[in-house]
């Protein structure tokens, strides 16, 4: 019985399963937006809100945690560069998932997973005469 064990397996050593994430989540947030199943989805989700979290925080520690889980460089610069300053002010619920159906192949659930766009800048209303 799987009782109150969290996560999904996706028929994959554990090992296999963490490059997995970690290849999509970079993915993700080089593209800000991927195709992939909804379960793949649903799963690397916490990981990419994480990692822009780390980059709000801006800090040398959160900067190590994120090179030691994306695989490139320039994606975490951009995370702490790009990212971090659209999301500013939004407390979390930094992805959307959409369902586009079945694949044709196998009949798969498949999703998109995307990075929500910039929140509209608050503009100061014209001065009354």
């Amino acid at each position: 019985m799987r009782h109150r064990v969290a996560g999904r397996r996706l028929d994959r050593p554990t090992a296999q399963r963490l490059a997995l994430y970690r290849s999509l989540v970079t993915s993700l947030l080089r593209h800000e937006r991927i195709v992939t199943t909804e379960a793949k989805a649903k799963e690397i989700r916490g990981f990419a809100e994480g990692m822009i979290t780390l980059g709000k925080r801006g800090d040398l520690a959160a900067r190590r945690r994120a090179l030691a889980f994306l695989y490139d460089k320039g994606v975490v610069d951009k995370v702490f560069h790009d990212l971090a300053p659209r999301y500013r002010d939004r407390m979390g619920g930094y992805t959307r998932i959409v369902h586009l159906g079945p694949r044709k192949g196998d009949a798969a659930r498949i999703a998109q997973i995307e990075l929500l766009p910039a929140p509209p800048t608050k503009e100061e209303p014209p001065a009354a005469r």
